[in-house]
C-alpha cells in the first residue's frame, strides 16, 4: 500500500480493478472497475485530491 503526498489522500492501493483509498480522515474507500489506466494517473498526479475528484469521485 504505497504512502502518497497529498493532504487528503493517505494511502493508494490498485488490484485486478478494485481501487482503495486511505484519506487523511482515516476513512477507507473501496472503488470498483477502475481502469489500471486510472490508477496511474492517480499516482502520476501533481495534485492526487484534485485527480480523484475529476476522475474517479462519482464514477466508480
Amino acid at each position: 500500500m504505497p504512502r502518497v503526498s497529498s493532504t487528503a489522500i493517505d494511502r493508494v492501493e490498485w488490484e485486478a480493478g478494485r481501487l482503495t483509498i486511505w484519506f487523511d480522515s482515516g476513512r477507507r474507500y473501496d472503488y470498483f472497475l477502475v481502469p489500471e489506466r486510472i490508477y496511474s494517473g492517480l499516482m502520476s498526479a501533481e495534485s492526487k485530491g484534485r485527480f480523484f475528484n475529476q476522475h474517479i469521485r462519482g464514477k466508480f
